[in-house]
């Protein structure tokens, strides 16, 4: 039994399955991935904005067209994937975890379209998306043997640092969706944000006081995949996973990028970085620059695999 009060069920799972299916429903996107367990490839995925966490800060509740938009979701990545003869497994983090009524809606999910969710707690969350990051840095020849992997999501980030034979990682109640609907503006996130910081920055002191500075700085997750995608002149429609996989960012270049993110008018931020993400990216950014100035670096390499992908592999394994 978690600390939500529910007993871990077995999810259905084929002996040495040909493929595996990861979906992982977040605090504003839900994505899915399949992947060909014998060839270790990635062969079909699907990702559509749900804005899960839309209304939670002040409800404390998921909303009924929340939970529509999450059921015809599902039924077009069963459409789109294909899901059946596969490994499937079906994680949700930290919108359900804040979630009063989140018991109701699961169940009605899983009724509606026969994807039952579990509710996993941040540590397992930072374990699955870092088995994602450390395989694909690995395939890039970007490993290094000590690095800070920062998952900047709807509802929480997670902060995870991999030293040699030791990981040690923290979820925290800071997204871009929560934090944005708490401040109401662009201006009032820059004015919260500091608010919120103090924990993480314990954190990272902590961490660097035992253990010393880490070599590198990897970030994965919308925000750092959107401002790489925008360095590289890709727009939502254009994006492309293999193209964003080992892009360096400067912290310098994100006030770039929010400034002709801000100077688009809302047809042309729609077009740039999706619909229903255009007033969260540039929270994101001001969220991402303040985690470049906590863990010290000027650079970061930006991964865009993350936690569907680290459940799909996962169960290959």
């Amino acid at each position: 039994m978690n600390k939500f009060g529910e007993r871990r069920k077995a999810t259905p799972f084929n002996q040495n399955p040909k493929f595996s299916i990861g979906i992982d429903l977040g605090s504003n996107t839900l994505r899915v991935v399949k992947r060909d367990c014998r060839s270790g490839e990635f062969v079909a995925e699907y990702e559509k904005i749900v804005r899960t966490a839309d209304g939670l800060q002040q409800s404390g509740r998921i909303s009924e067209a929340v939970v529509e938009r999450i059921v015809q979701a599902l039924k077009e990545a069963r459409e789109c994937v294909g899901f059946e003869g596969a490994a499937l497994r079906a994680v949700t983090t930290e919108a359900m975890r804040r979630a009063e009524n989140r018991e109701a809606v699961l169940k009605r999910i899983e009724e509606e379209t026969g994807v039952r969710f579990e509710i996993i707690e941040g540590s397992e969350e930072a374990s699955l998306t870092l088995l994602a990051v450390e395989g694909r840095l690995k395939a890039l020849h970007a490993a290094n043997n000590s690095f800070v992997l920062v998952d900047i999501g709807g509802g929480s980030t997670e902060l995870i640092f991999r030293y040699p034979g030791k990981t040690l990682s923290r979820s925290f109640p800071l997204g871009i969706v929560t934090l944005s609907q708490e401040a109401g503006s662009l201006e009032k996130v820059g004015e919260l944000l500091p608010e919120k910081l103090p924990p993480l920055r314990e954190f990272v002191e902590r961490v660097y006081g035992r253990y010393g500075r880490v070599q590198s700085f990897v970030a994965t997750a919308g925000t750092p995949t959107t401002v790489a995608a925008l360095k590289l002149g890709m727009n939502y429609r254009t994006y492309d996973a293999k193209r964003i996989n080992g892009t360096r960012l400067q912290r310098e270049e994100l006030a770039i990028y929010l400034r002709k993110l801000l100077a688009m008018n809302k047809a042309e931020r729609e077009k740039a970085v999706g619909v229903g993400r255009d007033d969260l990216i540039a929270a994101g950014i001001l969220i991402f620059e303040a985690l470049f100035d906590l863990l010290g670096f000027e650079e970061c390499i930006v991964i865009d695999d993350g936690l569907r992908e680290g459940v799909a592999i996962s169960l290959c394994d």
